[in-house]
């Protein structure tokens, strides 16, 4: 890497030891850019890129050691190797394991999640050109496009966290970003029972459902969990089985190794390409897939969906935004009606009955916990209206001093009717599994099912 002895120009405030901090850092940015050889950039593996970048570093800060101290040159090198080949100045948030979310109003404005609760953090863009030249730099990785055209952009970065942004004119402060984070190792059953997110006999109900190939769609609101539920259930599937997942932005984390991933496309500059879910749902179809998995239900592929689940690819698993099981299914009619075929509202509602065995339902609860607050059961039409009962539900009953949300898991004491199914494809599970009582989050019994020989 060439490093031009280019003089650095610094001409800021002595009493500003941050401005002229950043100010280095912004000049020093510049030169190294300048010294890149960028055709590098992409066949270099990423530690040998860093190491360069590192030494070319130091080389310019030697250039102007008075300005700084070895601390301050120190967190220069990292936060230009950030700015070169990270996401700048939340760089450091993406790499901290308690944020879970990133929120970014306009340059000068980032929260955080971390545990349930939004915080504000001190780090701030240099203006908005500077963090729309982030936003774009994540769009562009994957293939997707953000400017005045296309103000709006769903992406992934490599780690899997989803990115959504929104850029002016519709964002009055220049950019919106919001990025959820997924960790390293995503989340198992054990770890969502260990949180009290959801009860070890609520698992090993959904474990022998996932067994027996029954279709099961997990609802909730925005940030509720639905997906690393989802990702969890999975474990639960054979490894011997193929899966096909369709998704808008991908960030599904399964756990077997023969999976089919596809991302939905948009458009290009003159309004065409587009791939829409609808488009891989139906093209997955002739994979040979054994299950499917669509990330999120939202529009016309609905209705592929139900067909895909109906016609031997049992054992499927959806998202589908919605505030109740029961509502969810109101949902699902009515995407199934946007498939365009005008089809009658009873051929929609058979559709549904038949593909559908289990809703299983997230909430972001006070506090900001994430529970599995209602598993039901679809068993059929009465007249016009679903016939479902809650199988499993949680019951908040108050808050605490600090905020969380107290309650408590309950059986409701009804018996499913897919047990039967369960039987056929050799599961028993424990005849007191649905007795109704509450269910203590500190029990240490293991309950699971029991696989007939």
């Amino acid at each position: 890497m060439d490093t031009d002895s280019s003089p650095l120009t610094i001409r800021t405030r002595q009493n500003d030891p941050e401005g002229r901090f950043n100010q280095l850092k912004r000049e020093i940015h510049k030169l190294l850019i300048q010294g890149m050889n960028i055709s590098s950039i992409g066949t270099m593996p990423d530690y040998e890129l860093r190491r360069e970048l590192r030494r070319g570093i130091e080389q310019l800060c030697h250039l102007r050691s008075e300005l700084i101290s070895q601390a301050d040159r120190e967190r220069l090198i990292h936060e230009v190797i950030d700015e070169t080949l990270g996401l700048g100045p939340i760089e450091p948030l993406l790499r901290d394991p308690t944020v879970s979310d990133i929120l970014i109003n306009g340059p000068k404005t980032v929260y955080v999640e971390r545990r349930g609760r939004l915080e504000q953090t001190p780090i701030v863009f240099h203006d908005v050109n500077h963090l729309l030249e982030i936003v774009q730099r994540v769009a562009s990785r994957v293939g997707r496009r953000l400017d005045e055209s296309s103000p709006m952009v769903d992406a992934r970065l490599k780690d899997g966290s989803r990115v959504n942004a929104v850029i002016a004119p519709l964002a009055i402060d220049g950019a919106l970003v919001s990025i959820r984070k997924f960790g390293s190792r995503p989340l198992m059953a054990a770890d969502l029972v260990a949180r009290h997110s959801v009860t070890r006999e609520m698992i090993a109900f959904l474990s022998a459902c996932i067994q027996a190939r029954l279709n099961i769609m997990i609802s909730g609101g925005t940030g509720s969990g639905k997906t690393t539920f989802l990702n969890a259930l999975s474990a639960f599937i054979s490894p011997h089985e193929r899966i096909a997942t369709i998704e808008d932005a991908a960030e599904l984390q399964l756990q077997q190794p023969h999976i089919a991933r596809m991302e939905t496309r948009p458009p290009n500059l003159e309004g065409k390409g587009a791939i829409t879910a609808r488009d891989l749902l139906r093209n997955s179809l002739r994979m040979r897939p054994d299950r499917i998995v669509v990330g999120e239900c939202r529009g016309e592929e609905a209705f592929d969906m139900l067909q895909a689940m109906t016609t031997g690819h049992d054992g499927s698993l959806t998202t589908i935004h919605a505030n109740e099981t029961r509502d969810a299914i109101s949902r699902l009619e009515m995407l199934v009606g946007m498939a365009g075929y005008d089809l009658p509202i009873w051929f929609i509602q058979r559709q549904i009955v038949s593909a559908i065995n289990i809703i299983v339902h997230c909430s972001r609860v006070s506090g900001g916990q994430r529970k599995v607050v209602q598993i039901s059961e679809l068993t059929g039409m009465q007249g016009n209206e679903f016939t479902m009962h809650d199988l499993f539900v949680y019951e908040q009953s108050g808050i605490n001093q600090e905020g969380n949300a107290v309650g408590e898991f309950r059986a409701t004491g009804i018996r499913p009717q897919c047990l039967e199914k369960l039987k056929q494809a050799g599961i028993d599970l424990p005849a007191g599994l649905f007795k109704e009582r509450t269910m203590p989050l500190d029990r240490i019994d293991d309950l699971q099912y029991r696989s007939r020989p």
